[in-house]
């Protein structure tokens, strides 16, 4: 089956997926079950196939205990027979059940994981976050040997520190190690440091690509959230942090390009994401079929949009 013409293939990798990795954050939080299998069936009938989970999602609701995201997209892939076809990425370290990188817990967690996910191998397993508490190399052996188990194919590192992620490259390199091939971390048009100045420069060093969450800073790029106005959304209240004197000139501006490109704020906020030369996939959620209508269109921006985006969005 020949590789869509927008999909692209992560570097030092044999993976190629869609421009938008679909984040299921929301999944068991603010999407429930059948919602989720809409937005997911969705997402493929687009032309998708890059999923991002993890077995902390989504332990933060009253009632939850972690791994229902997890648990959502194995019964539907179950239920759709489409295992083959899907790139899926979950994490370890975050669980407060299964918290850390130890050797132990990365082959226990990653066990509870395959198994909610009614799978036998994961496409990208991440660190979820650091573990200074254990040595790097027990846990790049450890993802090393999975990987020669086959239950996971390759390995990436999320919210870790510039310095920490290069020395992990380098023990990769110098042990002949399993190496990371991604970093996923906080970025966009509002929240564009570290990444600019620290982590953007190690991704690009090592030809490795950068994979952001946040991409429309937990909603608010989508246009949403305006002055006087009052959102229904699980994450409001955080998201509503950014309505200041650069949040609303950022709105405005982004309004502008919206009416030169007949496409959604969300869908240019993504694009601009997509034209920073280390990032190749920005990971974005929906809670409705709706909400994915936007974010899945991918847009082409001038370098006079780029440039003025960039202008208002400087701090």
């Amino acid at each position: 089956m020949p590789t869509p013409a927008n999909y692209l293939t992560l570097a030092n990798t044999d993976i190629s997926v869609h421009p938008l990795c679909l984040g299921t954050n929301v999944f068991g939080w603010g999407a429930d079950e059948a919602q989720s299998f809409k937005i997911l069936d969705a997402y493929i009938d687009y032309g998708g196939n890059f999923l991002d989970t993890a077995d902390a999602y989504s332990q933060w609701k009253d009632g939850n205990a972690g791994g229902e995201s997890e648990t959502i997209i194995g019964k539907w892939m179950k239920a759709r027979g489409n295992r083959d076809k899907i790139i899926l990425a979950t994490k370890v370290a975050k669980l407060t059940t299964r918290r850390g990188l130890s050797p132990e817990n990365i082959k226990a967690a990653l066990a509870d994981s395959l198994e909610r996910l009614q799978t036998d191998y994961i496409d990208i397993y991440y660190s979820h976050e650091d573990d200074l508490t254990v040595p790097t190399i027990e846990t790049l052996a450890t993802y090393t040997k999975l990987i020669e188990d086959g239950k996971i194919r390759y390995i990436a590192a999320s919210q870790h520190k510039a310095d920490r992620f290069e020395q992990a490259l380098l023990i990769s390199k110098e042990n002949n190690l399993a190496a990371y091939i991604a970093l996923q971390d906080h970025y966009n048009l509002i929240v564009r440091e570290p990444f600019e100045s620290e982590q953007a420069a190690i991704v690009s060093k090592y030809n490795l690509s950068a994979l952001p969450f946040y991409g429309l800073a937990k909603g608010f790029l989508t246009g949403k959230y305006r002055v006087g106005q009052t959102v229904n959304s699980v994450r409001s209240a955080s998201a509503a942090e950014y309505l200041d004197q650069r949040g609303i000139a950022i709105l405005n501006l982004l309004d502008e390009v919206a009416k030169e490109t007949k496409a959604p704020l969300a869908a240019i906020a993504l694009a601009w994401l997509r034209s920073h030369p280390a990032v190749s996939t920005p990971i974005a959620s929906a809670r409705t079929v709706e909400q994915l209508a936007e974010i899945i269109q991918i847009v082409e921006l001038s370098a006079d949009q780029l440039n003025r985006i960039n202008a208002v969005s400087k701090r």
